[in-house]
Order: C-alpha cells, then sequence, then structure tokens
C-alpha cells in the first residue's frame, strides 16, 4: 500500500500520513469509512495523524489508532481558506486542477506546515489555529516530507 504523502519527524518517525483526493462534497462519516476501508485493505504503520484532504474539506484525526472501524474525524476544517493562496500563486481553480496538480498544492501547503513561526496576520492565525490546537505544528516542526511512500 502507497501513502500519497507521509511526515517525519526530525527523529525520522512517521507523524502524519496524509491522503489526497479531489473529491468534492463528501461528509466526515464518508471520510470515516474511506479511512476504515484503507485500515481494512492494508496495514498502515502507526502515526499520531492521519489526514484526508479535499479541496474543499480537510479531515484530521488525531490518535485514532489503527483499528479498522469507522471513527469520527477528531478536526473537521474549510479547506477553502486554507488552500487559497496555493491556488491563486497557481492560477488554477481547486475545480479545474489535475489529481497531480492538487497533490503538489497540498505538498506545497504542508511543506508551510513543517516550519510555521509565528502567524504574520489575523487572517493566517485563524487559518493556522486548528493546526496549532491540534497539535500538528509542533509534532512535524522540523520533520521532512515524502511522496508516494510504500507502507
Amino acid at each position: 500500500m502507497k501513502a500519497d504523502i507521509v511526515i517525519y519527524d526530525r527523529n525520522g518517525q512517521i507523524v502524519l500520513i496524509a491522503e489526497i483526493k479531489r473529491k468534492t462534497g463528501v461528509s466526515a462519516e464518508w471520510a470515516a469509512k474511506w479511512r476504515r476501508n484503507m485500515l481494512s485493505h492494508g496495514e498502515l504503520p502507526d502515526a499520531k495523524f492521519f489526514l484526508i484532504a479535499l479541496p474543499d474539506r480537510f479531515y484530521l484525526w488525531k490518535n485514532a489508532g489503527n483499528a479498522p472501524e469507522p471513527v469520527a474525524p477528531t478536526f473537521e476544517i474549510d479547506a477553502g481558506p486554507v488552500l487559497k493562496p496555493y491556488l491563486d500563486e497557481s492560477g488554477i481553480s481547486s475545480e479545474n486542477i489535475s489529481p497531480q496538480g492538487f497533490e503538489l498544492i497540498i505538498a506545497a501547503w504542508i511543506n508551510s506546515v513543517l516550519h510555521i513561526k509565528i502567524p504574520l496576520n489575523q487572517e493566517e492565525n485563524d487559518t493556522r489555529n486548528w493546526i496549532t490546537d491540534s497539535g500538528l505544528s509542533e509534532a512535524v516542526n522540523g520533520g521532512y516530507l515524502r511522496h508516494e511512500v510504500a507502507l
């Protein structure tokens, strides 16, 4: 089984497994079932965080374990404000971006999370609160990202 993106902490331990899909308009229940299906079809390593990144929503689990049962996401985030700067810079809308392009946008965003210092303005602070509140920024700070990782 391959993960779209895996984040390692500065000690080389897996902290975040991210799956990236261009599907929109799905519920937290759909995300929980999709995660359950992933777990039941292959063994995922234990990671503190699991993320399903969609153009309109992020579903993030923290310390949810590896039991193949539907578990509600710990956080459900509106992806629009998070992705807007990256989409604006690319000049492509989330509706027209290719799957590979969307994966690159998510990778760019995750790279910024790896190196978060202090937010520059209130808008950035508002979109980053969940990153801090979840403990994600602290867990991945100083870590590194790998694409298409065999698990």
